[in-house]
């Protein structure tokens, strides 16, 4: 029975060696075999010589013990009554034979404060065995002499320090047997991992085996933890300190943890040394090396403690007494110090590649995106020292307008002089508002907002604006000098309200300058009077006087003659009473010329505005005039060349046109209906353009620039807004791509196309008037020579005279010889055509096909356009389409897609159509459509029309092709 026990004790004590001390893969079987026999043989003699505690073994006592701490820390008795019913169950297990032995070791584990714990215990003890003398298995009594070894055991197991300790005799013979490469291996792949220690000392060995006391380390761990080498702890590399491989386990564990403070040091130190090209990555190296700096002074008092405890223990009170200095009492001091050389050394770690801004948000992130508040109290205060440069750069950009960032860290950036400009709206004039200054959201600090860093961008760059555009540079200066005040992290409530305020004064200053200083509405005013045509009798007096000389070819025109012109049309209008400055602004020029054109082609009126005004009204914008002036000044060509004709042809039906023939009175009936609704055209064109387009959107723009937070981005963006409805809803804003590929303006084109055939009809109109007035003279004269005749008593006519006539209107048949002998027979049959000219013959027949094309051609254009207008979006363009066919004279055609598979391209609604698209006709009066189809002036769409009655045209269901 005995050998079956020691052979259980033997096995188990081979298995416990086994997994504690595993077999190196160098080594082959003889030498592991020979180390795990020599490590069993060690273990044995530790067993052996410890002997058991020198207690009284009760084990009731030890249950009562157990019980009372669960009743103690449980508010419920439930954890004690279970503890019962497994106390009573292990006392029915016949197989354990140290039952009081397993008690006392879970009490003792359990025990998690030991001070109170092996005071109560001792008491206890006492308490529960008095009278009896405790005696060893050698009948010597433990507690008579303190000089018995046994009783320093005993004194060891209740000791202040807590776990009981082995006697210091059992290591130093033995130790020395056990090889230790596998921890070294762990050691020096820089593997230390922090462990919670609690507040437990240190409960290993005094002495180690390579003769490094724990007094010899602790005396070196100052300078290891500044990143020295020592003897005992020596740096092989930057990241690697080498640990002894005879040190026990535990110690070498305590180690790995102290290390990891040191090396992060070394790196951190490293760090702050290097230099850097950025101020806030400077003030970072700055606020690291004040946390070094904290780190060496608790290094300092751990030093301070350490001496004391070696000279208290030179002095025979033990280096680990109550108040004693242990390798994991150091551990817990260091705790928290290196938590933050970790949080710094991550820091640095993500910071290599950033900069600026960057570097802030990434400190704040530790704060906002981390619930410890050690972490949270750390990240306040390193960005309480990392934020100072950024806080001088912002105080410096809103309170004087300067940008002081030699680093590119702000997240206002200045652009170079020669930056390229993508916009074309903007130009190099405009540069010191739109251009100087960018805002780099990547660089704005995610503890401020977009709208707070839009703010700051917006009131320093007014103030750069109001100081060296506006020249307003003494009142930059006096506002700086009162409103500036420091500005530091974590007052968020007065740089909250100092960025408000400075927002507020900033934009008011800026806007009244605009204003007053530089009238800009009075600019945008006269913009809107003469590019605009606003001003009628000013653009009605200048129309009238180069009516003349923009008749002649492009090439004939002269710049000082358009001068003049315009000048007797300012004197001559209530434009005279404008403001000089504003008169010397507006000059006539003329654009490029083409083969061809006349003056009404290549004149234009230009207004001129400086900087600072420039920066508002950009080329771009002056284009944007140009074009919607060019637009206005061909339809007001066109309504003047109108209005002259039909003047004109009313005058004339008083006197030449009154005594027309029949034939002819026809002709100027339909030209004059025609004539009417070209007129009401214009007149329906011109008032959408000026009043419902112009005017509108002029009321809009008023409104914007009068809102009291309206700062001059407001006013550009406001502006270009207006220009952008003028010509959208002006017909000048719908674009199509042409079969060529150029992009073209569909209205734009169509509206040039109707201008271009009421200019041509009015000039076939005033072809019919001067025959008409031909005819008329040669009548009068007929008329004259006839009763002068009829007075000398001779025939009122003659052949000669009648020959002299030279009437087309006389459609009679070509008169014989016989009759032609005759002269003075005032009843012979005479052909009044027969001496013209073959083309003065067809002159009236020609002008008839020419007014007769000219109207279809009109009304078609009419009815193409007012189908576009139809399906336009805008409720405004659509209306103009309803005031033009008020009374649904015209019949508009939608367009209308090709059969499927003969084109491939997509339309969008306003677009005017390709060649592939057809025009879907209106209702017409007849259900007769017939096959006879012309081809349209266009060259584009074949159509047949039927004309209505009542106007001259042919009557109803017959087709009139064009």
């Amino acid at each position: 029975m005995g050998h079956e026990r020691s052979q259980r004790f033997d096995d188990a004590l081979s298995s416990l060696v086994s997994s504690l001390i595993p077999a190196l893969p160098s080594d082959d079987d003889e030498v592991a075999d020979e180390r795990h026999d020599e490590a069993v043989e060690v273990a044995r003699t530790i067993i052996e010589e410890h002997g058991g505690p020198a207690v009284v073994s009760d084990i009731q006592h030890a249950a009562d013990l157990i019980k009372k701490k669960l009743l103690r820390g449980n508010d419920s008795p439930d954890k004690a009554v279970q503890f019962s019913n497994l106390y009573t169950r292990l006392l029915s297990q016949p197989v354990l034979s140290r039952k009081w032995e397993i008690l006392f070791l879970l009490h003792q584990l359990a025990d998690s404060n030991r001070q109170d714990c092996s005071r109560e215990t001792k008491n206890s003890l006492r308490a529960g065995s008095d009278g009896i003398k405790h005696t060893d298995s050698r009948g010597k009594s433990l507690f008579r002499t303190h000089d018995n070894p046994d009783y320093q055991t005993y004194k060891d197991a209740f000791a202040t320090a807590g776990l009981p300790k082995l006697p210091a005799d059992v290591w130093r013979p033995k130790l020395s047997m056990v090889k230790g490469e596998t921890m070294e291996s762990r050691v020096k792949s820089g593997t230390a991992q922090v462990q919670a220690a609690g507040e437990d000392d240190e409960p290993a060995a005094k002495v180690s085996t390579a003769g490094a006391t724990e007094a010899a380390i602790l005396r070196d761990l100052p300078f290891t933890l500044q990143g020295l080498s020592t003897t005992n702890l020596p740096f092989t590399s930057q990241n690697t300190v080498e640990l002894s491989s005879m040190l026990p386990l535990p110690i070498i564990s305590t180690l790995h943890t102290l290390a990891e403070p040191s090396l992060l040091y070394r790196t951190l130190s490293g760090f702050v040394q290097s230099r850097d090209e950025g101020l806030i990555g400077q003030s970072l190296r700055s606020a690291i090396g004040k946390e070094l700096h904290a780190y060496l002074g608790l290094i300092s008092t751990l030093e301070g403690e350490i001496r004391r405890a070696i000279i208290d223990g030179e002095g025979g009170r033990g280096l680990t007494g109550k108040v004693g200095v242990t390798l994991k009492r150091c551990v817990i001091w260091m705790r928290e110090a290196t938590m933050g050389l970790r949080l710094m050394s991550s820091m640095v770690g993500e910071a290599k590649t950033k900069k600026g801004g960057q570097l802030i948000s990434l400190i704040h992130g530790f704060l906002t995106s981390h619930g410890d508040p050690f972490v949270g109290a750390f990240a306040e205060r390193m960005l309480s020292h990392v934020t100072r440069p950024f806080y001088d750069m912002l105080r410096q950009w809103i309170y004087d307008g300067e940008l002081s960032d030699p680093y590119r860290e702000f997240f206002v950036i200045e652009q170079a002089s020669n930056a390229s400009v993508d916009d074309p709206r903007r130009a190099p004039a405009t540069s010191v508002w739109e251009e100087k200054y960018k805002l780099d959201e990547a660089m704005v600090p995610s503890m401020i907002t977009q709208d707070f860093a839009r703010k700051v961008f917006l009131i320093g760059k007014s103030l750069n604006f109001i100081r060296y555009s506006c020249g307003d540079c003494g009142w930059v200066e006096a506002y700086s000098k009162d409103a500036s005040r420091e500005l530091t992290y974590g007052d968020t409530a007065t740089l909250e309200s100092s960025i408000d305020q400075a927002y507020r004064t900033t934009m008011a200053r800026l806007i009244h300058l605009m204003d007053t200083k530089f009238r800009l509405f009075e600019h945008l005013d006269a913009l809107k009077r003469y590019l605009l045509l606003g001003q009628g009798d000013f653009i009605a007096l200048l129309m009238e006087s180069l009516s003349s000389n923009l008749d002649s070819p492009a090439g004939s025109q002269y710049r000082h003659t358009l001068t003049a012109q315009l000048e007797h049309a300012i004197r001559g209008s209530n434009a005279q009473f404008d403001s000089p400055d504003i008169l010397r602004r507006l000059d006539a020029r003329l654009t490029e010329m083409e083969k061809g054109d006349t003056g009404w082609d290549v004149f234009t009126l230009e207004y001129k505005v400086d900087a600072p005004v420039d920066v508002i009204i950009t080329p771009w914008a002056n284009r944007q005039y140009l074009k919607i002036f060019n637009l206005l000044w061909r339809v007001k060509r066109v309504e003047f060349s109108l209005g002259s004709t039909w003047r004109r042809c009313i005058t004339g039906a008083r006197g030449v046109l009154a005594s027309a023939d029949t034939e002819t009175s026809n002709d100027w009936k339909t030209a004059r209906c025609a004539i009417a609704e070209m007129i009401h055209f214009v007149n329906q064109l011109q008032y959408y353009i000026l009043f419902e387009v112009i005017e509108s959107s002029w009321d809009a723009l008023h409104v914007a620039i009068s809102q009291p937070d309206c700062t001059l981005d407001d006013l550009i963006c406001s502006h270009i807004k207006y220009l952008k409805a003028i010509t959208h809803k002006g017909l000048l804003g719908s674009v199509r791509t042409a079969s060529s590929g150029h992009r073209e303006d569909v209205f734009t084109v169509q509206l040039h196309e109707i201008l271009k055939v009421m200019l041509s009809y009015k000039e076939a109109v005033d072809g019919l008037y001067s025959f008409s007035v031909a005819e008329f003279t040669r009548r009068r004269e007929l008329a004259a020579k006839t009763e002068t005749r009829a007075t000398m008593g001779k025939w009122g006519s003659a052949e000669k005279d009648e020959e002299d006539l030279n009437s087309p209107n006389t459609l009679a048949k070509k008169p014989t010889r016989d009759q032609s002998r005759d002269t003075d027979s005032p009843f012979r049959t005479h052909n009044p055509l027969r001496s013209l000219p073959p083309d003065e013959e067809s002159m009236l027949p020609a002008l008839r096909t020419r007014l007769s094309t000219l109207s279809q051609e009109f009304k078609t254009r009419i009815n193409n356009l007012l189908g576009d207008l139809a399906v336009q979006p805008d409720v405004d363009m659509r209306f103009l389409g309803v005031a033009m066919n008020f009374n649904d004279v015209y019949h508009p055609r939608k367009r209308r897609r090709h059969v499927a598979g003969e084109t491939g391209e997509k339309k969008t609604p306003g677009q005017a159509a390709e060649p592939t698209l057809k025009r879907e006709e209106g209702p017409r009066r007849t259900g007769n459509r017939g096959d006879n189809r012309g081809k349209g002036a266009d060259g584009a769409v074949d159509v047949a029309v039927n004309v209505p009655l009542g106007k001259g045209k042919e009557p109803e269901g017959k087709k009139v092709t064009r």
